[in-house]
């Protein structure tokens, strides 16, 4: 399974007399199947157009995006997205949060519960099935949001900036189960942050967006996810000479891309 978007660009039509808006222009983009692919850039840089036109929730003015061979036109199932405003119904309970997916693919309840309680244990919310999700703290609640958005075994795992909104610790507590998660599940994952140290410890590729009209201006591949994952422990990965040098340089790019606005 691959990610290809071929040319993608994304024009925003005339509003409230203003003009046409050009949020991407004509981006290339290949997320092979096991990768985690992170997008940077100044804000206003197309980033969170990319990830809808990926989801299926914006089509593209020009280009295609495709999925394992087929043309993405509208949501699916293969694709599931975590929001920074984890966008979870205040109404039910967590276990029923979690397997709101399933429940509207039409899955029987004894079977989206089972499939529910396995990643409610994953996600470390044992003992919180029953509970309003209103009654939960942030970084419990994103996990919920993950768990939803796992139960339904997607293909690629879209992330918008889901953990923009937490504290610093608790945000590296969620870096580390998030690349957890996508070591034991093999998931194709793609990610946005504002965070370039998040971006850099995270992916296994970065890509580097410039302002509106976006495009990919710089490629990086990473080494720090694997390193993690194989053990290595993240304040040595973070205090690391090449993680530092490579975290200036992109800041740099970043800065500069600011100051052309």
């Amino acid at each position: 399974m691959a990610l290809e978007i071929n040319q993608a660009s994304v024009v925003y039509p005339a509003a409230h007399g203003r003009p046409p808006v050009e949020a991407l222009s004509k981006v290339e983009l290949t997320v092979p199947e096991g990768e985690f692919v992170v997008a940077l850039g100044a804000s206003g840089c197309g980033k969170s157009t990319l990830l809808n036109l990926i989801a299926g929730f914006l089509a593209p003015s020009s280009g295609t995006v495709a999925l394992d061979g087929h043309i993405v036109d509208g949501p699916s199932a293969d694709r599931s997205v975590v929001f920074q405003k984890h966008a979870l119904l205040p109404w039910l309970n967590v276990i029923d949060n979690v397997a709101f997916g399933l429940k509207l693919q039409g899955t029987p309840q004894q079977e989206r519960y089972r499939v529910a309680k396995r990643f409610i244990e994953r996600l470390g919310l044992s003992g919180f099935e029953q509970a309003p999700v209103y009654t939960l703290s942030g970084g419990m609640q994103q996990r919920v949001g993950i768990a939803r958005a796992l139960t339904c075994d997607p293909k690629l795992l879209l992330m918008d900036e889901p953990l923009g909104a937490l504290d610093a610790l608790t945000r590296e507590k969620a870096q580390e189960l998030i690349l957890q998660i996508w070591k034991d599940t093999g998931k194709s994952i793609f990610f946005i942050t504002h965070s370039v140290e998040e971006a850099l410890f995270m992916g296994t590729q970065l890509i580097v967006m410039s302002p509106r009209p976006g495009r990919i201006t710089h490629r990086f591949d990473l080494p720090f996810s694997r390193r993690y994952c194989e053990g290595e422990a993240v304040r040595a990965i973070k205090a690391s000479s090449d993680f530092i040098e490579l975290r200036e340089e992109v800041l740099a790019i970043i800065f500069a891309d600011e100051e052309s606005v």
